[in-house]
C-alpha cells in the first residue's frame, strides 16, 4: 500500500515537473505578442482589478505557505543540506511576498490596478512551483548518494553567490523604480548602476537568481524553474524597452539593451 502511494505520488511529482517545462514555450510566443495588463502596460478589458500590493502578496504567498507545509513531509527533512539548501528559495520569497508589496504601499503616488485574472495565474504558477521546489529539495534530492559531498558544497555555494548578485540587483532595481513613482509627475527615464546598462536590470537580476538556484539544485526542477522565468521575464523587458522608446525618444539612451547587458 505505502509503495502504491509513492509510486502515484511520484508519477504526480514528474507530471508536474513535465507541465512546468511544457508551459514555458506558449508563454513566451504569448508574451511576445500580448503584455500582461499591469504596470506600464495597464490597460482595461481585463476585468475586475485589486490593490497592487495585495495582488503581490496572495498571488507570491504559495511559495511561503506552500513550501512550509510540504517541507516537514519529506524524508530530508532533517537532513541539514536540504533545510540550508531551501533557504534562498524562501529568503527570495520572503521579500517577494511581504516586503515588497509593504514597499508599494508605502509609495503615496496612485498606482495603477492589478487585473484579478493575472493574479489568478500567477497564483495557480506558484502553486505548481513551490510544490516542485519543495517536494525535490525536501524528498527527492538524493544529498547521500552523491559520489562527493563536496560537491554538493561547491554547486552550492557558486550557486549562492550567483543568487544573491541577482537579488542585490532585483532588489535595487525596484528601488528605484519605487523612488521613481514617489516622485510624482509621470513615468521618467531611470538613470544610473545597471539602468545605465539595460532598461530592465530587475527582471535581469530575478533571471540571474533563479540561475544561480538551478545551479544550487543542480536539477530539472531547479532548470525548469530557471527557463519559465526567463520565458515570461525576457518578452515582458522586450516589451517594456520598446515601451521606453516610444515614450522618451531621443530622450532614451539608444546604447540600453532591454535585460542582458551588452547582449540582449
Amino acid at each position: 500500500m505505502a509503495s502504491s502511494s509513492s509510486s502515484s505520488e511520484q508519477a504526480f511529482f514528474n507530471n508536474c515537473l513535465l507541465t512546468l517545462y511544457l508551459i514555458a514555450p506558449p508563454t513566451f510566443i504569448s508574451l511576445r505578442f500580448l503584455q500582461a495588463p499591469y504596470g506600464k502596460h495597464h490597460r482595461p478589458g481585463w476585468g475586475p482589478t485589486m490593490s497592487p500590493p495585495l495582488a503581490w502578496f496572495l498571488m507570491e504567498s504559495p511559495t511561503l505557505w506552500l513550501t512550509l507545509l510540504i517541507f516537514p513531509f519529506g524524508h530530508n527533512f532533517r537532513n541539514p543540506k536540504s533545510l540550508i539548501l531551501i533557504s534562498p528559495f524562501l529568503f527570495h520569497y520572503f521579500h517577494r511576498s511581504c516586503i515588497y508589496p509593504l514597499r508599494l504601499h508605502r509609495n503615496k503616488t496612485q498606482l495603477t490596478g492589478f487585473p484579478v485574472t493575472v493574479a489568478l495565474m500567477a497564483f495557480g504558477f506558484n502553486l505548481l512551483n513551490s510544490y516542485l521546489q519543495a517536494r525535490w529539495v525536501s524528498h527527492y534530492k538524493d544529498y547521500d548518494g552523491e559520489s562527493d559531498g563536496r560537491l554538493f558544497w561547491w554547486r552550492f555555494l557558486i550557486g549562492l553567490v550567483i543568487f544573491f548578485c541577482g537579488m542585490w540587483v532585483n532588489i535595487w532595481s525596484d528601488k528605484v523604480l519605487v523612488g521613481l513613482k514617489k516622485q510624482g509627475g509621470g513615468y521618467k527615464v531611470p538613470r544610473g548602476g545597471w539602468f545605465e546598462l539595460v532598461s530592465c536590470p530587475n527582471y535581469f537580476g530575478e533571471i540571474l537568481e533563479w540561475f544561480g538556484w538551478a545551479v544550487m539544485t543542480w536539477s530539472w526542477v531547479g532548470l525548469g524553474f530557471f527557463l519559465y522565468t526567463c520565458a515570461n521575464l525576457v518578452p515582458r523587458a522586450l516589451a517594456h524597452h520598446k515601451w521606453y522608446l516610444e515614450k522618451f525618444g531621443e530622450d532614451y539612451p539608444k546604447h540600453r539593451k532591454a535585460v542582458i547587458p551588452f547582449l540582449y
